[in-house]
């Protein structure tokens, strides 16, 4: 069923991509970048003005609440992008599930340099912990059924791959990356084509099939017509747009295994325990991502 579907590993994302996100988090705090008048002083005025008894310390990185954990490899680079001796010894992994008071890791090293990226470790492990456990909490109400969750492109903008990357780690699949990567005639594409029904419909999707022959090729459709056309037109997967949960079971009948289905629109917990068992091999929320909530972490010295 991942033929045309994937979940994004670590090892897929582009370190000069996850070194931009950091030392731009970096810049905002110290710089103020972003802003068109530079600040006077750039760099944290309260370490420096507090002054410490010791120059180097050991702080534990703590789960206040239950999540899955996600972000944790970004860790080493944050720390690289403050300079100095720090040195972080993780205790977990992504995508592991954690229990309230369990802890993450430790970070040793210099005390101001320590505080100056805690941070920036923060924002990055509470934000991408709360995609993959927000995930994890829709995925375990599919534990039982074969249809699985994928996300969207509705992301935030300059940390796609990164989201992706969190929503995997919660146990959902990836849809498409990008504009790039397949074919996705929805009805605005329709639309402006002149081809939301019958033969027309047919004829733009045979096009898209005949020009780009390796490329998966998906089709939305918000009625139950607009169906055979897609299929006749060499339609891989069909994507059914704000289908209510009784069209929902008749497109999947109607489409009867010639193409793959998602679901899309509208789809929250509450309706996903109504249609897990309708037979459909995916579904879309972008939810995950836009609905997701922080999780709540803390940093506290040890010595």
């Amino acid at each position: 069923m991942s033929k045309y579907f994937r979940q994004i590993q670590w090892a897929d994302l582009d370190e000069a991509y996850l070194r931009a996100a950091v030392l731009r988090a970096r810049d905002e705090d110290l710089q103020g970048a972003g802003l068109l008048n530079k600040p006077t002083h750039e760099k944290d005025l309260t370490t420096d003005a507090i002054g410490f008894d010791r120059e180097t310390g050991s702080a534990v990185l703590k789960a206040r609440q239950p999540m899955v954990v996600c972000g944790l490899n970004l860790i080493p680079l944050i720390l690289g992008a403050y300079g100095g001796p720090l040195e972080v010894n993780l205790k977990t992994q992504d995508g592991v599930y954690l229990h309230k008071d369990t802890e993450l890791g430790t970070l040793t090293g210099s005390i101001s340099q320590i505080l100056q990226a805690e941070r920036i470790i923060l924002n990055f492990l509470q934000y991408l912990s709360g995609i993959a456990t927000n995930t994890y909490e829709y995925c375990q109400m599919l534990a039982d059924s074969p249809t699985r969750l994928l996300d969207t492109r509705k992301t935030t903008p300059g940390y796609r791959m990164l989201e992706k990357y969190a929503v995997a780690c919660g146990g959902g699949w990836n849809h498409r990356l990008g504009l790039f990567d397949w074919i996705l005639i929805k009805d605005n594409h329709l639309s402006g084509a002149g081809a939301a029904s019958g033969q027309s419909l047919k004829e733009r999707v045979l096009r898209a099939k005949q020009l780009y022959p390796d490329v998966a090729l998906e089709v939305e459709v918000d009625e139950l017509a607009q169906i055979e056309p897609a299929l006749d037109g060499g339609a891989d997967i069909i994507m059914l747009d704000n289908f209510d949960d009784i069209d929902l079971a008749k497109a999947v009948s109607l489409i009867k295994n010639r193409a793959i289905t998602e679901a899309s629109g509208g789809i929250n917990l509450q309706r996903l325990q109504n249609i897990r068992s309708l037979g459909l091999d995916y579904i879309s929320i972008g939810a995950l991502i836009h609905q997701s909530q922080w999780v709540d972490m803390g940093l506290d010295w040890l010595y």
